[in-house]
C-alpha cells in the first residue's frame, strides 16, 4: 500500500473542535481521521477507514480462531423480533423507532439477539448441529440522550456482535471461556491496557457477565480493584458485604427527638452532638431515606420506593438503576410529594414508609441489630436508637450506597480503589432469555427436544479506535501502535525537487516489499508543517528525506519512542523493512 499526501483525501486542523472534551475526539478530528456529521455522528476518512479496518481485521483474524462464522444480518428490524422478547419497551428511549409506508414499526439494531436466534432457529434442529458461533461487525445504533467525546459516546457505531448456540451449560461455560480468551488476544494485539471486571446485564438478560474497560482517565465506566486480589468489578456490580446480625437485647429504648432545622445529614449531626446525648454522632450512625419512583417497561403507573442508606454515603444513581433494572428510576418531584404528605422532605423514616405501603430498600449494611438515627415523618423531628429488625423491617436489600476508596473487598482480600475505563468489550452468559422467547429446541440424542443456551459477545470495535487514541498520545499527536495504524512508515520529502522524488521512490521500494507507507509528497508546503503533521498522524516509524540527502543520508525516526538516527540511503529500504517485521 502506497498513499501520497499530494492527492490523499485528508485536511490536518491546527486548532481542536469546539465541542471536543477527550484527548481522542480532539486529535481524531484535527488528524482528518473522522468528521462530525451530526450530534454523535460521524463519517470516517480515509485514513480513519484503514484504522477502523485495522481494528476489524484483528477482530475476525482472533473470532475465525475460535471456529466463529461470519454473516451480516440486516440494521433495519421489525418491531415484532423486540416485542416478543420485551425489549422493545425495555429499551425506552435509547430506540431509533421509525414506521414505514403502510404504517409498520421497525427500529435500527443496537443488539441482534433476537435476529440470530431466529437465524439459528430456521436453519438448525438437531443436538448434531451445535455448538455454533455467529458474528458480525456492522453498525449499531442507539438514541443516546447525550452523545459526546466524539466517537467514544455516539449514536451510530460499529460493533462486532457474536452470539454462541450450545446444547447444554457446560457447552455454554466453554463457549463463554473461548470468547474470553479471544478477547484477551484481541486486546493485547491492539496494544491496550485494559481490565476485565464482574459487570451487570442489564437490558441484555443473562447470568455471568463480564466487561473488558480500556484504563483511561477520560472514560465513563467508574470500576474497583483490590489491593489484595485480582478482584475487579464495575461500580455497578460491587456486592457490599454485609456485617453479621446483632443481639437485640439489651439495646436502648428509641426515642424521638426535636431536632429543629435539620433537613440535612450535616446539619442533624451537628445538632445531636450540641444536644448532650452523652455520645458521639456522625453521619454514619445516621439512616438517610431517599424516595424514588420506578416504573416497569411498558407499564404507565409509577411506584414509590424508599432507599436507605448510610448518612455518611451518597445514592449512586447508577447502582440503583442497575439493582432495579429493567425499571426506570427517577428522584420524586415536588408534585409527588404534594400527593404524598406522609412524606415529610427531610424528615422521612421507615415509619410513614411501612404505614403507607411503600416497599422500603435499604442497603446492605443495615442489618437486624443495628440501631439508627433517622426522620421520625414529621418536620423539626428524629428518632434516636431505631433498631433494625425490633423497629422496623425493611422489605428487602439493594446496592445503591456509592462506593468508595478503602471499603473492604467483597471477596475479603483487602480494600478496594477505585479508577476510571472506556468499556471495549463484554461478554454474557445469556443462557435461554431469547431461546425461550422464541422457542429454540433442538433434538438431543435421546430424541427429546432440549432448549438451547446461549451467548452474547460485544466488542466496540469503533469505540476501539478511541480508546487506543486516549491511551496512546502525546501533546504532539497520536502515537498509533503498529497494528492499528494506517501506515507503518511515514517518509517525508521536507523541500524540493530531488527530496521529494527521493521520498517517493523510497516509498515505492518499500510498498513493494510488502510495508504500508504513507509519503508526504506535498509541494510548496513548508518542512515545519510537514513534521507538526507527521506528528499529529502519528505513524510508527517516519523517515524524513531532507538536508541529510547530499551526504547520502536520511533521518529515522520512532513516533512512540522519541529516538532519531541518521541512516544511510542505500540502507533505509533494508532496515524499515525489519523494523517493521520486528
Amino acid at each position: 500500500m502506497l498513499l501520497r499526501m499530494s492527492n490523499l483525501f485528508l485536511r490536518t486542523l491546527r486548532e481542536d473542535p469546539a465541542d471536543a472534551e477527550v484527548p481522542s475526539h480532539k486529535l481524531l478530528v484535527r488528524g482528518g481521521f473522522v468528521r462530525r456529521a451530526a450530534p454523535g455522528v460521524y463519517s470516517w476518512l480515509p485514513l480513519g477507514k484503514i484504522v477502523l479496518e485495522n481494528v476489524a481485521a484483528v477482530v475476525r483474524e482472533e473470532m475465525n480462531r475460535i471456529g466463529a462464522q461470519e454473516v451480516l444480518l440486516p440494521a433495519l428490524l421489525p418491531r415484532e423480533y423486540y416485542e416478543a422478547t420485551g425489549r422493545w419497551t425495555e429499551y425506552g428511549d435509547t430506540l431509533f423507532r421509525l414506521r414505514d409506508r403502510k404504517g409498520a414499526d421497525y427500529l435500527l439494531g443496537p443488539t441482534h439477539e433476537e435476529l440470530f436466534t431466529l437465524l439459528v432457529k430456521g436453519e438448525y434442529s438437531s443436538y448434531k448441529d451445535f455448538p455454533v458461533i455467529l458474528y458480525q461487525i456492522q453498525e449499531k445504533f442507539r438514541d443516546e440522550a447525550r452523545p459526546r467525546a466524539g466517537i467514544l459516546r455516539g449514536r451510530e457505531f460499529h460493533m462486532k456482535d457474536s452470539y454462541s448456540f450450545d446444547i447444554d451449560d457446560e457447552g455454554l461455560r466453554r463457549s463463554y471461556d473461548a470468547h474470553r480468551q479471544a478477547y484477551v488476544r484481541i486486546f493485547d494485539r491492539l496494544g491496550l491496557e485494559y481490565v476485565i471486571v464482574t459487570a451487570t446485564s442489564g437490558a441484555m438478560g443473562g447470568s455471568a457477565s463480564e466487561e473488558f474497560l480500556a484504563v483511561a482517565p477520560s472514560g465513563e465506566d467508574t470500576f474497583v480493584r483490590s489491593t489484595g486480589s485480582d478482584y475487579a468489578a464495575n461500580v455497578e456490580a460491587v456486592v457490599t458485604p454485609a456485617p453479621p446480625a446483632r443481639p437485640l437485647d439489651g439495646l436502648p429504648e428509641a426515642r424521638v427527638h426535636h431536632t429543629p432545622d435539620t433537613p440535612t445529614i450535616e446539619s442533624l449531626v451537628d445538632f445531636l452532638n450540641g444536644a448532650g446525648l452523652g455520645r458521639t454522632f456522625t453521619a454514619a450512625d445516621t439512616l438517610k431515606n431517599v424516595l424514588v419512583k420506578t416504573r416497569r417497561p411498558g407499564e404507565d403507573d409509577w411506584e414509590i420506593v424508599g432507599v436507605g442508606v448510610p448518612g455518611d454515603r451518597e445514592v449512586d444513581m447508577k447502582r440503583l438503576e442497575a439493582s432495579l433494572a429493567p425499571a426506570e428510576v427517577a428522584l420524586l418531584e415536588e408534585e409527588d410529594f404534594a400527593a404524598n404528605p406522609f412524606l415529610v422532605k427531610g424528615y422521612i423514616g421507615p415509619g410513614a414508609l411501612q404505614a403507607n405501603k411503600i416497599r422500603y430498600l435499604v442497603d446492605p449494611r443495615v442489618v437486624e441489630g443495628t440501631a439508627w438515627v433517622t426522620g421520625a415523618d414529621r418536620a423539626d423531628h428524629h428518632v434516636v436508637d431505631l433498631v433494625c429488625g425490633r423497629d422496623f423491617t425493611p422489605d428487602g436489600t439493594v446496592e445503591a450506597a456509592e462506593v468508595r476508596d478503602g471499603d473492604p473487598a467483597p471477596d475479603g482480600t483487602g480494600t478496594l480503589y477505585t479508577a476510571r475505563g472506556i468499556e471495549i468489550g463484554h461478554v454474557f452468559q445469556l443462557g435461554r432469555k431469547y431461546t425461550d422467547a422464541f422457542s429454540l429446541d433442538a433434538l438431543g440424542p435421546d430424541g427429546k427436544p432440549r432448549r438451547v443456551t446461549m451467548g452474547s459477545y460485544g466488542i466496540g470495535v469503533s469505540r476501539v479506535v478511541a480508546a487506543v487514541v486516549e491511551q496512546s498520545h502525546d501533546e504532539r499527536g497520536i502515537i498509533w501502535p503498529r497494528e492499528v495504524a494506517p501506515a507503518d512508515v511515514h517518509v517525508v520529502g521536507t523541500g524540493k525537487g530531488e527530496q521529494i522524488e527521493v521520498a517517493l521512490r523510497i516509498g515505492r521500494e518499500l510498498a513493494d516489499r510488502g510495508v504500508r507507507v504513507l509519503v508526504d509528497d506535498r509541494k510548496g508546503v513548508s518542512p515545519g508543517v510537514k513534521f507538526t503533521d507527521a506528528e499529529l498522524l502519528g505513524i510508527p516509524t517516519g523517515v524524513i528525506v531532507g538536508r541529510g540527502l547530499a551526504d547520502g543520508v536520511v533521518e529515522l525516526r520512532d513516533r512512540a519512542g522519541g529516538g532519531r538516527s541518521e541512516i544511510a540511503l542505500d540502507s533505509v529500504v533494508d532496515t524499515v523493512v525489519d523494523i517493521v517485521r520486528g
